[in-house]
């Protein structure tokens, strides 16, 4: 049930490979792809350092793990990362999204409630809240959350930074088919059954704009179909298509990683299903052993697990 090693340390790796290639050409990298961690020269990143998608993800479990599901809580935790280079894998921080950067401002000037301070503009859809939502489906498994209730932690944890519809409902898919995973369900059934739910709380516009992702012939779809942009559909769909079409996780870490487009947040999204999927065991160790603070990450990992084991 808890699988939190597996799942965070996925994630880690999988923001870590796309980290030297975000933002390259899709041709460029399928034409001479990249196979292990590398540094990201140009802003002198080293090899192994994860960004923003890994640091927003454990500074929710640090939060939750003091604080149970406390919106204030995990938004100062935001702050802490941003302003005080807490939860990096280097000495700074680095990779903060525009939509991110201006919910948090908004809520250091404490002008609302946490969950109040996203942007809701339709232009406000990136990936930021999706790429650090894991923790909420290990949560809500435990705490065998109502719909309703899932619905409402997924709503208010995202719109901390992203508070439109369409980022509400792209974590709440997400949320739900992790939990799938979690319950050991493979990943083809484990979708069949986000499909099914109830999805009456969103408005038609919003759900149209992930029709691929609830099309039976999704996996019909190939990689000239799949965009792989920071806009929180494009990266929900990448993400998912880079799993299903992969049989191993090295295999779906090297596709986000050569995707093109934001390669370290997608390979975030994938890395986080491929690790629940195919277990901790099963990450190549090469990837383990050049991923920066390790230590630091699985020592996160075993305190919100012990957290959890405790609701």
């Amino acid at each position: 049930m808890y699988h939190v090693k597996d799942g965070v340390m996925g994630l880690a790796i999988g923001d870590a490979m796309g980290v030297p290639t975000e933002f390259s050409k899709r041709e460029d990298l399928l034409e001479k792809p990249v196979l292990k961690m590398m540094p990201r020269i140009r802003d002198g990143i080293p090899k192994g350092a994860w960004s923003d998608d890994t640091s927003l993800t454990i500074a929710t479990m640090d939060a939750i793990t003091k604080s149970g599901i406390n919106y204030t809580a995990i938004a100062d935790n935001f702050v802490r990362w941003f302003t005080m280079n807490q939860f990096c894998s280097i000495n700074e921080s680095f990779g903060i999204g525009k939509t991110t950067l201006k919910a948090l401002v908004r809520y250091t000037q404490h002008l609302e409630e946490p969950y109040e301070c996203g942007l809701t503009d339709m232009k406000d859809n990136g990936n930021g809240s999706l790429m650090r939502i894991l923790p909420i489906a290990y949560y809500c498994l435990v705490q065998r959350c109502t719909d309703k209730k899932i619905l409402e932690i997924v709503k208010r944890t995202s719109s901390i930074t992203h508070g439109h519809e369409i980022s509400i409902c792209g974590c709440y898919i997400y949320v739900r088919y992790v939990m799938n995973l979690l319950r050991g369900n493979n990943k083809f059934s484990a979708l069949a059954q986000v499909r099914s739910l109830d999805y009456s709380a969103f408005s038609a516009d919003t759900l149209e704009r992930y029709h691929r992702v609830f099309e039976a012939d999704f996996m019909k779809l190939t990689i000239d179909d799949i965009r792989s942009s920071g806009y929180i559909v494009d990266s929900l769909e990448a993400a998912l298509w880079c799993f299903l079409q992969s049989n191993t996780f090295k295999e779906c870490v090297i596709a986000t990683t050569n995707i093109g487009g934001d390669t370290d947040s997608i390979g975030a999204i994938a890395g986080a299903l491929a690790g629940i999927f195919y277990g901790y065991n099963n990450i190549p160790k090469e990837y383990l052993e050049n991923l920066r603070k390790r230590d630091y990450l699985e020592r996160i990992c075993e305190d919100y697990e012990f957290y959890l084991r405790r609701l």
